[in-house]
């Protein structure tokens, strides 16, 4: 595509925030609670997929990457997510488990940031949650050897058959490969757009143990 071929330019792509503010008086001095409020203010704001996170992680050679995971639970203030171990993040986490979350509610103008440190859930915990999804996302779960090269999609579609034929209606039990994970959050930000780009972003980090709140320029 050339130039000419460019529907806009994008340089001029811009649009100014001015639905909401944020300031520290109606901040909770509890940044889960917090999160948990600006959560189902996006449930009820009908965002799109408000639990949608990109999830970054970084390789052997401390070279970055990214992706969408969903949010499956908020619990004792860890944040959770399933996935396949043997994925290229699940590898990743593996080696490095400094991770970062971020969440993005256009309609709100908001971001929120997590980083923090992933471990894996329990087997029981895991288990639980395989076994409430779908009977075709837990057999997709099996199908799917994650993040490797195949030759074409008919591997896939041809493996799930088999998968559906072999289990019927019955149970399909959780791979190992498969299973949940946990992030402990270090540090939450909370960014509400303003007008001008002279963005609202207030930063708790955690402290001997305790949340300390800043104001981060924007």
């Amino acid at each position: 595509m050339t130039d000419k071929d460019t529907p806009r330019d994008i340089s001029s792509i811009r649009e100014d925030y001015a639905l909401k503010t944020l300031s520290e008086a109606e901040l909770s001095s509890d940044p889960i609670a917090q999160f948990k409020q600006w959560f189902e203010e996006a449930i009820a704001s009908e965002v799109l997929e408000p639990n949608a996170m990109t999830l970054a992680t970084v390789d052997e050679s401390h070279a970055p990457s990214s992706r969408i995971v969903l949010l499956k639970g908020i619990e004792a203030g860890q944040f959770w997510f399933f996935t396949n171990y043997a994925s290229s993040k699940g590898q990743q986490m593996a080696q490095n488990p400094k991770v970062s979350l971020l969440f993005f509610w256009p309609e709100l103008q908001r971001q929120v940031r997590i980083d923090g440190i992933v471990s894996k859930l329990s087997e029981a915990q895991s288990d639980a949650y395989f076994n409430s999804r779908p009977a075709g996302s837990r057999i997709g779960a099996v199908a799917s050897p994650q993040s490797e090269v195949i030759a074409d999609r008919s591997i896939l579609e041809s493996r799930v058959q088999e998968l559906a034929q072999q289990y019927g209606n019955g149970e399909v039990p959780r791979p190992a490969h498969w299973g949940g994970y946990q992030v402990n959050p270090g540090q939450i930000e909370f960014w509400q757009g303003r007008t001008s780009r002279l963005h609202d972003r207030l930063q708790y980090m955690l402290v001997d143990g305790q949340w300390k709140v800043v104001r981060l320029a924007p």
